[in-house]
Order: structure tokens, then sequence, then C-alpha cells
């Protein structure tokens, strides 16, 4: 115990202490008669071997041993002091073969069985429950004693793995816990079954109930068996082998969303054959699929024994989902994976270019920034866009100053999407010319922070499209006059998620979605659609969250009084640090003041309606 952290040593004493007091007050060896230790020893054997055989439920494989059900119908039946006798004789047992296991976790499993089985024992006796009789017609003692039994257990290991800092997947997952309440309301039944049983046929009863739950363990194993060769077909591609586009999905963002909470690296490679359509158009479609096969077999083996997860993104795009893996640590190993591929032959690559077989990938690593998986791809996306462009047979990766916009591409980019504001905003004049404002300042701003080519760029389409979504909104709530009704602000505050759709139907730009999903958002995690706080909204959608709300601020609206510029850059400063990021909410003040303010103050009969900018 020499490693642990004090404060979780600290807990690990007092649970031992407290369940070896425990015992010690609750066992009685010296009034058991010769028939009892018999009944112990069976008692015991049972509990050994209903903990070899666990009761597996799908879908994940979670499976519970019947042992809680033995000392629970050992203490309705026969009291605390048996069950005490049976729980160290198996704990001896499991102690000696299971001798890998450190010495204090046996003592600690021990201990937390003692209190349970105390905490369980006095809650039945003081809801009414009496030993040695098995009333069927009142069951709320059975049941009070089973709830108070597992909230012990849940409360031990909570705190177990809370003071050793490995809080584990699911935890605060409602399947997870219906699962555990599915299992627990099992194991109160059965220990109800068994009771029944030792009562009616002491011995025969007991061999009843073990063979009864071997069975169950085998037909459950085999049920978990097929339920996970049926999925395993439903989540496999065909030709390769390799997990399909929807199971990468699902699973990406289960590992995503893992990553982000426990703050755990997280990277994701997608990989793209190099020249596959050549080699198809000369070899033909059969040895193109051979190819994909044995590509597929390649990248099975690559994560053979790891944690990464290989599958066929579509095409001849694969993906592999890196846990707990840098981009660093990605990069050295999809190098050495791009080295292997290309001193591997494979018949027919002779005709393509590189005349060998070779592939591009792109790396994107999680961030603070990155609020979901979508977003993941998307720059895994143009990393592996940028390796091709690089001359194929390369890996990258993603990074703002190697993946940028050109300024042709991005005036195309900027005439599209104003095209897009003055059809979609037509009926709605205020928030076209909102959008325009808005799109004006943070030309402006970004000019002084400190930002990439590629996300000064990003920032600006992203202002002049954020309201898109607004399209949606009917117009009589859009114009209304005075405060809107709860309902009618719900439909408002859905512009974000409606707009994110708009933008989301063309895939360039896929960079603005976070800037139109987000910029409602609050700095403190009062905002919407998703209540993201501080860091985990992306730079971007903060600095526009400002500039938005500055505009909105300082123009007429229906419902609300318009602000002087000196009001507005206070109230920015007042919500810096709740509302708004206050690095950038202090940037921003400070760009107002020496770009709009001074003029004000110099011409005040111009600019005292606020509405110099348009």
């Amino acid at each position: 115990m020499m490693h642990i952290k004090k404060y979780a040593k600290t807990y690990v004493i007092f649970v031992l202490l407290l369940g070896l007091f425990l015992f010690l007050v609750e066992s009685n060896f010296v009034t058991q008669s010769l028939g009892d230790w018999v009944f112990i020893y069976m008692l015991s054997g049972s509990v050994i071997l209903l903990n070899k055989f666990l009761i597996h439920l799908p879908p994940k494989d979670n499976s519970f041993s019947m042992d809680s059900a033995i000392y629970l119908a050992v203490v309705f039946l026969h009291g605390i002091d048996l069950a005490m006798n049976v729980l160290l004789i198996s704990s001896v047992v499991e102690f000696l073969y299971k001798r890998k296991m450190l010495w204090w976790k046996h003592l600690f499993n021990f201990s937390m069985y003692s209190i349970m089985i105390v905490g369980a024992y006095y809650s039945f006796l003081f809801s009414g429950g009496h030993v040695g009789e098995i009333n069927t017609q009142n069951l709320l003692p059975y049941m009070i004693s089973l709830i108070v039994y597992f909230s012990l257990n849940i409360c031990l290991m909570l705190l177990f793995f809370f003071f050793f800092d490995h809080i584990f997947k699911g935890i605060f997952d409602m399947g997870v816990l219906k699962e555990a309440c599915i299992s627990y309301s099992v194991t109160l039944l059965l220990s109800l079954v068994l009771a029944i049983l030792l009562n009616e046929k002491r011995y025969f009863g007991l061999f009843l109930f073990t063979v009864l739950v071997v069975i169950l363990s085998a037909v459950f194993r085999k049920f978990l068996y097929l339920y996970q060769e049926v999925s395993e077909r439903a989540n496999k591609d065909h030709l390769t082998g390799l997990y399909n586009h929807g199971y990468f999905k699902e699973i990406l963002q289960e590992q995503f969303a893992d990553a982000k909470k426990l703050k755990q690296p997280f990277s994701l490679a997608l990989l793209d054959l190099d020249d596959f359509k050549k080699y198809n158009d000369r070899n033909g479609h059969l040895q193109g699929d051979k190819l994909l096969q044995f590509f597929g077999e390649m990248l099975k083996k690559a994560v053979d024994g790891t944690d990464f997860i290989a599958a066929r993104y579509g095409g001849e795009e694969f993906a592999i989902l890196m846990p707990n893996t840098t981009k660093e640590e990605a990069h050295a190993f999809l190098d050495r994976l791009r080295k292997q591929v290309n001193d591997t032959y494979f018949s027919g690559v002779e005709h393509v270019p590189y005349r060998c077989l070779s592939f591009s990938c792109g790396i994107a690593e999680m961030e603070k920034e990155i609020y979901d998986s979508g977003e993941l791809i998307h720059k895994a996306d143009q990393a592996l866009y940028y390796a091709k462009a690089q001359g194929k047979n390369n890996v990258q990766i993603y990074s703002e100053h190697n993946i940028c916009l050109d300024e042709i591409k991005f005036k195309q980019d900027l005439d599209t999407l104003e095209q897009q504001v003055k059809f979609f905003l037509s009926k709605d004049v205020y928030t076209y010319r909102h959008s325009k404002r808005v799109f004006k300042y943070a030309s402006e701003f970004s000019q002084m922070l400190d930002l990439t080519d590629h996300e000064r760029q990003t920032l600006v389409l992203g202002a002049l499209i954020h309201d898109i979504g607004k399209i949606e909104v009917p117009r009589d709530i859009l114009n209304k006059e005075g405060k809107l009704e709860r309902h009618e602000w719900e439909i408002v505050k859905k512009h974000v998620t409606w707009g994110k759709e708009i933008i989301a139907a063309e895939k360039q730009f896929d960079d603005l979605i976070p800037l139109v999903e987000l910029h409602h958002e609050r700095y403190d995690g009062k905002g919407y659609p998703y209540g993201l706080k501080g860091e985990e909204i992306p730079k971007l959608a903060r600095i526009l969250c400002i500039i938005d709300s500055f505009d909105a601020m300082t123009t007429e609206r229906p419902y609300q009084r318009t602000k002087t510029f000196e009001e507005a850059v206070s109230e920015i400063m007042r919500c810096a640090g709740t509302q708004f990021d206050p690095f950038y909410a202090k940037l921003f003040t400070k760009f107002i003041q020496e770009k709009y303010l001074s003029r004000v103050h110099e011409q005040p009969e111009k600019y005292h309606d606020n509405k110099a900018v348009q």
C-alpha cells in the first residue's frame, strides 16, 4: 500500500478497520454445532462455485455473482453470525487461489462484505423482519434489507474509485444503473427462493439452488455469445472483416465522450489507399476487392494487442480510433505502418504511380475546443486532404497553420455565403443587417487577434452566416414587440440547430458549424444548446458570442432599449467571466474604444444614435 495516495490509504484503512470490527462483534464461532459447521462449509463451497459461474447480461457483458443471494438468504433464515462464518471461510479460500491479487484488496473486499451484511441484517430487523421464518405476505423487510445492502455496495465502491482516481466509464449512465437495479432485483428474488429451499430441505435445497444458478450462468453465457455473434455480423464490413461505418460512428461518439469527460488524450486517423481507382481500372473490381481485403487484414494485425479500433470508413477509406493516444504517438504508429505497407507486395501494385502499396493518412487529436466527434472527423479529413496534396504516401497531423484557405477560395466562399444570407434572410431585414454588421466587426477585430489565416477566415465567414437558422423562425416571433412567451423563446433558440443543418448541407462549410451552432453558449455554462462551459466552447465561437451580443445591444430591436457603445462596453466587461470569455471580452472592448468610441467623442452629433456601422 506504499504507493497509494494518502487520502486513498486513509479510506482503505477506515473500511478495513470498520469491516473487521463489525466482523469480530457479530461473528460467533463457539455456539455453532457440528451440523452447523458442515452446513457452513457447504454454503462456503457454494459461494466459491457461484463466483466462478457469473450471470452474464448482454449487450456489453456486464456480469454479477449470486454469492450475495446466499449471504442474504442465510441472514434471513439463520442470522448474522452464521453468515459471517460463511464469509470468512469463502474469503480465506479465495485468498489462497487468488494469490496474485494484493493482500489488502482481499481484506478490503472482506471488510466491504462485512459492512454490507451487517447493514442488511439490522435493516431487516428494524423494518419488522423475523430471522428464521420466511413471510411471503410481507416482503417490505426483505426489500429494505436488499436496498441497504445495494446502497452500501454502491457507496463503498464509488468512494473507492473516487479516491483512487479511477472513475469508471458510464459511472452515472442511466443504462448502467438500470442494469444494476435489475441484477440486484434478481439477487433478492433468488435469495428468497434459496431461503425457502433451505427452510424446507437444507442440504438438498442448497444443492438445487447451486445447480440452478450454474445452469442459468451457462444459458446466459450461451445467449450472450449468440447475441455478440449476431452483433458482430451487423457491425462488421462483409468485405474486409473490419468494423463498418455505422459501428465506427457509434463507438467514436462513446469514446470521444469518455475521453472528454476523463480528460484523456484521444486521436482519430483517416487512411485512404493511394491511386485505388487507377488500380481498379487496370486490374478489375474483383482484384480491387481482394486488395481491400488484404489491406483490411494488415490493419487488423496492426491494431491487434492495442486498444485501437480499425474500421472501413467507406470505399477505399479506413479509420482507426486511438484512445489514450496523443497525435505524436499516433503519427509514429501510422508512419511505421505506412513503411510496412510500402514494403509489402500485392499483385498489380507495380502499375500504380508509386509502384508499391501505399496510403495517405490524416490525424486529428481531441482538443478542448472540439465539442463533438463530427468536428474531430472533419479535422482528420482535412489533414488527410493535406496529405494527398503533399504528394500522397505520407502521414499528416491536423494543424491550423498548414491547413488554411487561400484568399481566392476565401473570396469565393464569401460571395457564396453573402448570396445565401441575402436569399434566406430577405424576410427579416433586421437579421440581415445584423449579420452584415457582425461580419464587419469580426473582419476588423480579427486583425488584432493572434489568429492563423484559417481561423481569421473562419471567424469572418461564420460571423456572416451565424444567424442563418432564423429563416425557420416565424416572422411574427422575430418581429414581436415585448417579451417573448416561453414557447416562443424555445422556438427562437432552435435557430442554432436549424442553422447547423443548413450549413452542414454544404461540406465545404463544415468549419463554420461550431460558430453557427455554439455562438449562444455562455462561458459559465448557462447558454444553449448544450450548456458548454469555459474552454469547452471553441475559441472562435467564444469570440463571435461577444461580437454578436455587442451588436444586439447597440441596435434597435422590437423588445429592448438600445444601449450606447459606452453602455455596451460596460455590459460586456460586467459579464466577462460569466457570459463572455474574459480574455477576449477585454480585447474586444479595447478594440471598440480605440476604433469607434474615439470617433464618437470627436463627432458625437453624428454617432449618438449608434447607427454609424451598418
